[in-house]
């Protein structure tokens, strides 16, 4: 799973549920990638993100990438 930000199409580099680089490698927690864990960090520069849950999902937002949400990650 990776943040998709329409102004920025660059892969994400870093894991967002860890912060850390991807190339590091690690586990994926099973509420992760199960989708029932919202990303904490944001994937392009590994800042904490504003996560804030609602009714029907959550929504995160970085200062510098902007927001995405649960609907945007359905499968």
């Amino acid at each position: 799973m990776s943040i998709v930000v329409t102004d920025d199409p660059a892969p994400p580099v870093y894991n967002e549920y860890t912060g850390k680089p991807l190339a590091e490698g690690g586990p994926v927690f099973a509420a992760a990638r199960l989708g029932l864990e919202p990303p904490r960090f944001c994937g392009h520069c590994a800042r904490r993100m504003v996560v804030q849950i609602v009714p029907d999902g959550w929504v995160a937002r970085c200062s510098r990438h902007g927001e995405i949400d649960s609907t945007s990650r359905e499968r």
